[in-house]
């Protein structure tokens, strides 16, 4: 069954801002939350999809690339990073955990502690990756040297000295929230706010790690493996899960987001997945026929040049552009031959020339074969 739109799910334009998002989220969570719909499977069900929805459109990144490329695009972005992932058997508790603080605090029932304790998440990292056409083509893999936070090696990330160094919240008893149960217009709520002793921890720190600070996390570097996909272009960004920054006291880390940048070929052009390229012959060449070879982005190739070839005409090598990030599809190499016109000629030359200029051949008579300029830019774009 084909996933349903986002901004459909959720109700809202595409070009809503981010507070509408959230509120048109908050929305379908209260309508479908398990609390107000006990045992039922379709409200549970659209539960998760809103929160899908909403993992993706809160988040600039994953929207932009969703507005782009659709639910293919945050669902296969490099090594697994993305979004997709909830209607695929997700921990309800996993989403209670990530979103209940868009509820002031989250919100659960019948006494559990779905809100849970507060997750810490890393910042973003984003870097620019450089690639010839070469690479474009084939897809690379890249390795490179990142400068981030990394978890502290003398606390594991867990910002306390030693085993002893951290203890339960007395407040909150480990969960990270406090609970308050209110009358709303749909009953009695129970409400959950994340704690004001721990800050949602779940365990205060009684002696600080000495090389973090109690922070968890150290400047550091690491180096990434990248594996680029065949066919990405200039601006077009790849999200590596968990190789951004690490977080603080043991979180989730964040996301390494890689902006690709293209090299421009010396003689290759790019227009989307076909490659063109200039060919330019001589006329003694273009009136007798000749080959010439031209450049590929893997190498060289030789094209026949027939008899009476026109400056103008354009050859098409099928398959020998560049391939569809998203299928199997792959451009042409499009070939535009010009006829040469020398400049300069010497005083032998210029009687050659002017023989040949009153032979009846060298009088232009295009047949209809001889298709016009627009004729040919509308077959190149069809």
């Amino acid at each position: 069954m084909a996933k349903r739109d986002y901004y459909e799910i959720l109700g809202v334009s595409r070009s809503a801002s981010e507070e509408e998002v959230k509120k048109a989220y908050r929305k379908m969570a209260i309508k479908y939350h398990p609390d107000k719909n006990p045992g039922d499977k379709k409200a549970e069900d659209n539960f998760k999809e809103a929160a899908e929805a909403y993992e993706v459109l809160s988040d600039a990144d994953k929207r932009q690339r969703y507005n782009q490329y659709g639910h293919a695009a945050n669902a296969s972005s490099a090594s697994g990073g993305g979004g997709g992932h909830y209607g695929g058997g997700m921990d309800m508790n996993d989403i209670f955990s990530q979103f209940g603080d868009i509820f002031g605090g989250g919100f659960g029932g019948g006494g559990s502690s779905r809100g849970g304790r507060r997750v810490n998440k890393g910042t973003n990292l984003r870097v620019k990756v450089k690639l010839d056409l070469q690479e474009i083509a084939n897809g690379a893999d890249k390795k490179i040297k990142v400068a981030k936070y990394v978890s502290c090696h003398t606390c594991h990330g867990s910002g306390a000295k030693g085993s002893a160094g951290a203890e339960s919240c007395r407040v909150c008893h480990g969960s990270g929230v406090q609970t308050q149960m209110r009358q709303t217009i749909l009953g009695a709520m129970q409400t959950q706010t994340t704690c004001s002793a721990c800050g949602g921890q779940g365990s205060v720190i009684k002696e600080k790690c000495g090389t973090c600070h109690g922070d968890g996390i150290v400047r550091g570097e690491e180096v990434i493996e990248i594996k680029i996909p065949a066919g990405v272009a200039e601006g077009m960004q790849l999200s590596v899960s968990g190789k951004g920054n690490a977080a603080q006291r043991g979180g989730i880390n964040g996301d390494l987001i890689v902006v690709i940048e293209e090299e421009e070929h010396p003689e290759l052009k790019r227009d989307g997945h076909n490659l063109f390229y200039e060919c330019h012959v001589n006329f003694a060449d273009a009136a007798l026929g000749t080959s010439v070879e031209i450049p590929t982005v893997d190498g060289k190739a030789k094209i026949k040049i027939e008899p009476g070839t026109q400056s103008g005409k354009v050859l098409r090598l099928k398959g020998k552009g560049l391939p569809d990030v998203n299928s199997y599809h792959k451009g042409d190499l499009l070939v535009n031959i010009n006829i040469w016109t020398p400049q300069h000629l010497s005083s032998d030359e210029k009687k050659m020339v002017e023989k040949l200029r009153e032979s009846k051949n060298f009088v232009p008579n295009p047949s209809k074969s001889n298709k016009s300029f627009f004729e040919r830019m509308k077959e190149y774009f069809e």
